[in-house]
Order: C-alpha cells, then structure tokens, then sequence
C-alpha cells in the first residue's frame, strides 16, 4: 500500500495540471551558486595541481602510503 502524502509537492501537476513557480529563494540560490563556479580558481591551488601532475604516481598495492610495512 502506498502513501501519497507527498503528492503534488514535486512541482509538477496540481489541481489544473500547470507547473507551480519555483520558490523565491530559489533564484538567490541559483545566483550564488553561479557565482562559485566563475569564481577563479587560486593561484595556489593551480600550482598545488600542477605539482600532483608532475609526480610520479606510486607503485605498489593500490593503498595509501600507510599500508606499508613499517616494522622495525
């Protein structure tokens, strides 16, 4: 038996059928989000890249640095 206590609350449909207009907030939203993602991306961050990309990847297990034997 299935509940339809969230019927209509997915935008679409409703009494006539017409989509029901997004929240306000939701443009703010949009907005900021945009925003991030023109942002430029930091200097520090490029050379961080850049340096990941110039080292060699590790050998080994496939694990993390860790999952080497370390016993003395």
């Amino acid at each position: 038996m299935a509940s339809n206590h969230r019927q209509g609350g997915n935008g679409s449909g409703g009494k006539d059928g017409a989509l029901q207009r997004p929240p306000e907030w939701a443009d703010g939203l949009k907005q900021l989000y945009d925003s991030v993602v023109e942002e430029a991306l930091p200097d520090s961050f490029k050379d961080l890249l850049d340096r990941l990309d110039a080292t060699p990847p590790a050998r080994g297990g496939g694990g993390s640095q860790n999952s080497r034997d370390t016993s003395q």
